[in-house]
C-alpha cells in the first residue's frame, strides 16, 4: 500500500501541475473558457471576473500539484485534492450529460477532450485521489514549516511569473492552430473521411461468398454477375473525418465580399494586424503600428487590419484618430484564437505563420528586414514537413 500511495500522489500531483501550467501559459484562453461557462449557465454577471477566475484556478491546481509531488502537509493537501476532484468530477458528469460547452478546458488548448473523455479521466484520477485521501495520515510528515511554505511559495511565484509574462507578451507556449510554423491554408479545411466499401456477393450455384470492392467488382462480366446474388455492403473506415482546426474564419469587407483565400494563400509576405474588439483596444497601440504600415506600403509588402467589431465602430475610431491602414472584418471569437493580444499582429509567408506579436512587442521595420531570411526558412520548413 505504501508504494500505491506514493504512485497515486505522484500521478495526481503531476496531472495537477500540468493542468495548471498549460492554463497559465495562456491566461486569456482560460478567461475565454470561463466566459463560455458563465454564458452556458446563465451567469453573465460574472463575465468581468472571468480573467481572475482563470488565474485562481490554474494557481490552485499548480500549488496543489506541487504540494502533492513534494509531500507538503498531506493531511491538508489530501482534503484540498478531494474537494477539488469531487466538485469537478460532478461538474464534468453534468457537462457530459447536458453538453452546455463542447470542451471543459481542463488542459487548456494543449489537449482537447470531449466532455465524456474528461469525465472518464476524472473517474480514473478520483480513484488515485481516494487512495491519497484514505491514506492521508500515513504519509510521512514533511521536513519543516519552512520547507512546506518554500515549496508552495516558489510554486505560486513561478506560476504567477508565467502568467505575468504571457499576459504582457504572447503565450509562453502557443497551443493554438495559428502558432508559428503552421500552414493556415491546410488548417481551415476539414479532412474528409477515407473509407473502403466491401461488397459481399454469393455465388448462386456454389453458395460461395465472395468479397469485392467497388474497383474489383466484375460488373462488365454479365455472365458472372448473373450468377451472383448481393448479400451485404460493409464500409471499412481507414481514416475518420476530422474537423478543421480553424473554424468559422472568414475575412470580408463591408460589402461582405470574401477575401480569405486571397490573404491566406498569398505567396509573399502578408501582415495581418488584428483587433478582436476595437472598442477595448488602447488607441495608443492602434496608432503605434502606423509607421510600420507606412514602411510596408512604401515597399509593396501586403498589410491589412482585421477587426471583429462592427464596421460603424471601426470607422468611427479610424476617422477620429486618422488611422490610414485598411480594415477588413472577421468573427470576434475566431480572431481571439489568431493572436492573444488586442491589438496584435501576425506575419504569413506563403500561407505559413512565421511570426506573431503582442502590442507590447510590435516590430520596427529594421527588425523585419533583419529576419526576412529566417521567415522564409520557417515557411520552407513547414512545406517540407508537409511533403
Amino acid at each position: 500500500m505504501k508504494v500505491l500511495r506514493l504512485i497515486s500522489r505522484l500521478i495526481v500531483g503531476c496531472v495537477f501541475l500540468f493542468s495548471g501550467f498549460v492554463k497559465a501559459v495562456d491566461p486569456w484562453g482560460s478567461a475565454y473558457k470561463f466566459q463560455d461557462y458563465f454564458l452556458a449557465f446563465g451567469m453573465e454577471w460574472l463575465i468581468p471576473l472571468a480573467f481572475l477566475c482563470g488565474i485562481l484556478l490554474c494557481l490552485c491546481e499548480f500549488v496543489l500539484g506541487a504540494a502533492l509531488v513534494f509531500n507538503v502537509k498531506m493531511k491538508y493537501t489530501a482534503w484540498g485534492i478531494m474537494l477539488f476532484m469531487s466538485f469537478f468530477t460532478l461538474l464534468t458528469l453534468y457537462l457530459a450529460l447536458e453538453n452546455p460547452v463542447s470542451d471543459c478546458g481542463c488542459f487548456g488548448d494543449a489537449i482537447i477532450m470531449t466532455n465524456w473523455q474528461t469525465f472518464y479521466k476524472n473517474i480514473v484520477l478520483m480513484i488515485f485521489t481516494l487512495i491519497i485521501f484514505i491514506g492521508r495520515n500515513k504519509y510521512p510528515e514533511s521536513k519543516s514549516n519552512f520547507y512546506d511554505f518554500s515549496v508552495t511559495g516558489i510554486a505560486a511565484l513561478m506560476l504567477l511569473g508565467v502568467i505575468y509574462y504571457s499576459y504582457n507578451h504572447l503565450p509562453l507556449i502557443d497551443f493554438m492552430p495559428w502558432k508559428v510554423g503552421n500552414k493556415i491554408s491546410e488548417l481551415i479545411v476539414a479532412k474528409p473521411e477515407i473509407s473502403e466499401i466491401t461488397l459481399v456477393y454469393k455465388n448462386k450455384e456454389t453458395g460461395e461468398k465472395i468479397e469485392y470492392t467497388t474497383k474489383t467488382l466484375p460488373y462488365k462480366d454479365t455472365a458472372l454477375m448473373s450468377k451472383l446474388e448481393f448479400v451485404e455492403q460493409r464500409k471499412n473506415i481507414i481514416k475518420h473525418y476530422e474537423e478543421a482546426p480553424i473554424k468559422d474564419f472568414f475575412i470580408t469587407d463591408t460589402l461582405n465580399d470574401d477575401y480569405t483565400n486571397e490573404i491566406i494563400l498569398n505567396p509573399n509576405f502578408q501582415f495581418i494586424f488584428v483587433t478582436s474588439n476595437i472598442n477595448k483596444a488602447n488607441i495608443k497601440n492602434l496608432l503605434s503600428i502606423i509607421p510600420f504600415y507606412d514602411s510596408c506600403y512604401a515597399n509593396n509588402i501586403d498589410f491589412i487590419a482585421v477587426s471583429g467589431s462592427a464596421p460603424d465602430d471601426v470607422y468611427k475610431i479610424v476617422k477620429e484618430n486618422n488611422i490610414n491602414y485598411e480594415f477588413y472584418f472577421a468573427d470576434e471569437t475566431a480572431l481571439k484564437s489568431v493572436v492573444r493580444s488586442n491589438p496584435g499582429m501576425i506575419l504569413l509567408y506563403n500561407g505559413v505563420v512565421v511570426d506573431k506579436w503582442h502590442y507590447n512587442d510590435f516590430p520596427q521595420w529594421k527588425d523585419f528586414l533583419k529576419n526576412k531570411d529566417k521567415y522564409i526558412a520557417i515557411s520552407k520548413k513547414a512545406d517540407k514537413k508537409k511533403d
